[in-house]
């Protein structure tokens, strides 16, 4: 089994910044996609940015050139910074790591969730 923990949600005002780390646990021989998603109130779940074990990346439109994804691959951890925060950008982030393990299929895995929230 696989835990994903994220941390760094909180309330910032709008151009602030904010780093959502979200950290893997549990039984992980490697870890294919790290991504980063979020939900804001009344709205679909969406893809914020991605990054996969070979260092490729993709952004939503919304936060190319605001947000940077990255990966500690020794650690199993992603990262999400997040500058010229907008109040737009209120929601729940989710990390989702797909993890392969010898022998078995990819399992995707989702974090609990952390609340980050812009004030204008």
């Amino acid at each position: 089994q696989v835990q994903l923990v994220e941390s760094g949600g909180g309330l910032v005002q709008a151009g602030e910044s904010l780093r959502l780390s979200c950290a893997a646990s549990g039984s992980i021989y490697h870890i294919s996609f790290m991504e980063w998603y979020r939900q804001a109130p009344g709205k679909q779940r969406e893809l914020v940015a991605g990054v996969t074990s070979g260092g490729s990346k993709q952004y939503g439109d919304s936060v190319k050139g605001r947000f940077t994804i990255s990966r500690d691959s020794a650690k199993n951890t992603a990262y999400l910074q997040m500058t010229s925060l907008k109040v737009e950008d209120t929601g729940v982030y989710y990390c989702r790591f797909v993890v392969r393990n010898i022998g078995t299929a990819d399992t995707t895995y989702w974090g609990q969730g952390t609340q980050v929230t812009v004030s204008s």
